[in-house]
């Protein structure tokens, strides 16, 4: 979380330019999900190789069916790392690229509320018994990424409205371009909040 990231204001993959609506020069891992940088989320992802980002991507649940059984689930779309390009692994980073239900997302959040663990999805009450998880994280990971969603929610932080009196909360918001006669639009948003 205290890892320092250069971050400017722009970035270049291949040919693509990566940017930040509100730049910090430097930032911390912490920053960069409570700021929500693109830049920082790309950077970070291409420290990977494109098969380490979809092994955690398709631990999460992404590329796949949820499992809840509910008539008219999704897999959505995770393209194998084998024909990724630079850019898109750059792309996914800040969540284009991909595409996801919300209960995959709900899921996948799940992780870092039950300390790295993803119980299976029901819309059925289940006894205890019957509910064994995946483990997706390590508990100290989950917990970690668990504290820095939670500044999200803080002063500086994107989703301060997202604040509850009594309760602890983290999350991350999300902002997409809406697509308009198949192109980005570059004044028309979907904002999101997990």
């Amino acid at each position: 979380p205290d890892s320092v990231i250069d971050t400017p204001q722009t970035w270049l993959v291949g040919t693509k330019r990566v940017r930040d609506e509100h730049p910090h020069p430097q930032m911390t891992v912490s920053e960069i999900i409570q700021k929500s940088s693109n830049v920082g989320a790309v950077k970070m992802a291409m420290t990977l190789t494109p098969q380490q980002f979809w092994e955690v991507l398709n631990r999460a649940g992404f590329g796949q069916k949820p499992g809840s059984g509910f008539p008219g689930e999704t897999s959505g779309r995770l393209r194998d790392a084998d024909s990724w390009k630079p850019v898109e692994q750059a792309t996914m980073a800040y969540g284009y690229g991909l595409s996801v239900s919300l209960l995959q997302l709900s899921r996948a959040y799940m992780a870092f509320a039950n300390d790295g663990e993803v119980m299976p999805l029901s819309f059925l009450k289940r006894e205890p018994q019957e509910m064994v998880g995946e483990r997706v994280f390590s508990p100290s990971v989950a917990r970690e990424v668990r504290a820095m969603m939670e500044t999200v929610t803080q002063e500086g932080g994107t989703g301060t409205r997202t604040r509850v009196p009594g309760y602890r909360v983290a999350g991350k918001t999300g902002t997409a371009h809406k697509v308009v006669n198949g192109r980005y639009a570059p004044d028309r948003y979907l904002a999101s909040f997990i």
